[in-house]
């Protein structure tokens, strides 16, 4: 018999989030008898104990009897149990060094590896995340920043209402000034910041519309990939070919910087790629840009004045544009900065309830049935050992 265990966040700060609701527990454990699901017993997730217990599930304080552990975020060495199959957040894909030590550690362990984030469909789209509800968090930060600088409009914490469904309700009635907003990315982030803008009743307008004409309400752009990126030489974009040589390729987001009051950044990023500015452009003139919500928050990745991670606490900070210090946010002489790290927390039970549906809905079965290509594609590690898939880890997985 299968066993599923939802284990406790042991990350600091702790991540309220979970991979399966109690009703989604129930669904599985009804479509599936011979499965059994084991919840360790914690007081900060989302979905209290007790709610497990009213749907049947059974609460534990020892999970060492279930053999799939889902987790979310990275779990602490001290926690791991050997020769288990863990699927979480690891955050080493990219060979982190400050992850390196839990790769070790699950390597020592002969644990199983299979991360969250490689799970991907054939042409490389992801396939699960919380990456639609860090957008809707993210975008609505960013949003709220803009306000608070300019007092135009005011917009309540995500973490003040209930729900999704009471963030929405907030929207109702809400005036905007006559701004342009530039949103960037294909992905379920950029998914989740169109949905606010939409909500928002934020209007679409097209690529060289957005730089050609003002406006008398507020509009944003949705620039994508050929939007943003072009080879120097070819001057065309192909995205496996920039995805696999970034360095031959130029950013053109510089055509839209005079314009964008806001900036809702939702692309994929890593070393090698151009970021969207340099430094040096914020020193010019021309541009109308106070605001940046960095919602894939890479630290002096894409967007070079992004300091290091603000908090859900005190999401917002200032970036002095001539000495590149971190201040206050909403100084004259500054950019407001959003790029918090755990964007989904805000709306936590909404987050899971669709990470779950995802769960369900593309690995759990294969998984429990001996897994197929998209799971084998995602398996980092198996029984301590570096997958194929990922052999360019090598160096990063030696001692």
């Amino acid at each position: 018999m299968p066993v599923i265990g939802l284990i406790k966040e042991g990350k600091v700060p702790n991540d309220n989030r979970v991979a399966l609701t109690p009703k989604q527990c129930r669904l599985i454990l009804n479509q599936f008898p011979t499965w059994d699901i084991l919840v360790e017993s914690s007081p900060n997730r989302c979905y209290k104990d007790r709610e497990y217990l009213k749907e049947g599930i059974k609460v534990v304080t020892d999970i060492k009897d279930a053999e799939i552990m889902l987790g979310i975020k990275e779990v602490p060495i001290d926690q791991l149990i050997s020769n288990k199959k863990y699927l979480f957040f690891s955050h080493t894909k990219k060979a982190q060094a400050y992850n390196q030590f839990l790769f070790h550690a699950m390597m020592e362990k002969k644990i199983t590896l299979i991360d969250y984030e490689c799970f991907e469909h054939e042409d490389g789209q992801r396939l699960i995340g919380f990456g639609f509800f860090a957008g809707i968090v993210g975008a609505h930060n960013g949003m709220m920043a803009y306000g608070n600088r300019t007092k135009s409009f005011y917009l309540v914490r995500v973490k003040e209402v209930k729900d999704y469904l009471e963030l929405v309700h907030t929207y109702f009635g809400l005036k905007l000034p006559n701004i342009k907003i530039a949103v960037t990315g294909t992905g379920r982030v950029a998914h989740g910041v169109l949905e606010i803008m939409n909500l928002m009743d934020v209007q679409q307008v097209e690529p060289d519309e957005f730089t050609s004409r003002n406006y008398a309400y507020p509009v944003y752009v949705h620039l994508k990939g050929a939007d943003l990126y072009l080879d120097k030489i070819k001057q065309t974009y192909e995205r496996s070919n920039f995805h696999a040589h970034p360095e031959n390729y130029e950013c053109l987001f510089n055509k839209y910087l005079p314009h964008a009051h806001i900036l809702m950044n939702g692309i994929y990023w890593e070393k090698g790629i151009p970021p969207l500015f340099t430094k040096e452009d914020l020193n010019e003139d021309n541009y109308v840009l106070t605001t940046i919500a960095d919602i894939t928050d890479d630290a002096f990745g894409s967007v070079p004045c992004n300091l290091g991670d603000s908090t859900s606490e005190d999401p917002i900070y200032g970036v002095n544009v001539n000495t590149f210090e971190k201040t206050i946010p909403y100084l004259p002489n500054g950019i407001d900065i959003m790029a918090v790290g755990n964007l989904p927390n805000e709306l936590p039970r909404d987050a899971s309830r669709y990470f779950g549906e995802q769960l369900i809905k593309y690995v759990l079965p294969d998984l429990v049935n001996g897994g197929n290509k998209i799971i084998e594609g995602a398996t980092m590690l198996h029984e301590g050992n570096l997958t194929s898939s990922f052999s360019y880890l090598e160096q990063y997985a030696k001692h």
